[in-house]
């Protein structure tokens, strides 16, 4: 797994205190580049692919094969979609700041093996990677 860089490069979009949050989580939760990912998943690695963006982002596409458990509602709702602590999850969100702050508080929940990952949707469309169309179910399909 990747460690990003100490300090994010983040101030061009984000304020100085949200950037100095991530960049303290981001020391605390393991993270991997989707280029990791896609070689898990060609190994056949099982794990869970969470997407902690907002409805409307969902709703414009997605990762395939991911569920749909926003920033907003997935402490409440983890555990009923996940019910084994010890089960892999790979959350992302947009760019990866949000999927950190997500690892953070499922690892104070108790779940051992939460990832997130690095660059999110808009790494993955940039790679040109295939995304779930809008309107498909909230397992990607």
């Amino acid at each position: 797994m990747s460690q990003p860089p100490e300090t994010p490069d983040t101030s061009h979009r984000h304020s100085p205190g949200f950037a100095k949050l991530i960049a303290e989580t981001r020391a605390r939760v393991q993270t991997m580049t989707i280029e990791q990912l896609l070689a898990r998943r060609e190994a056949g690695e099982t794990f869970v692919l969470v997407d902690t963006r907002e409805d409307r982002e969902w709703d414009a596409g997605h990762l395939p094969g991911a569920i749909h458990l926003s920033k907003g509602v997935i402490e409440r709702d983890i555990e009923k979609q996940v019910p084994d602590p010890a089960t892999p999850i790979v959350t992302y969100c947009g760019g990866g700041y949000r999927s950190v702050l997500v690892c953070e508080n499922l690892q104070r929940m108790g779940y051992t093996h939460c990832i997130s990952l690095d660059g999110g949707w808009r790494g993955w469309n940039a790679l040109g990677l295939p995304v779930a169309a809008p309107g498909t179910g909230k397992d990607g399909k």
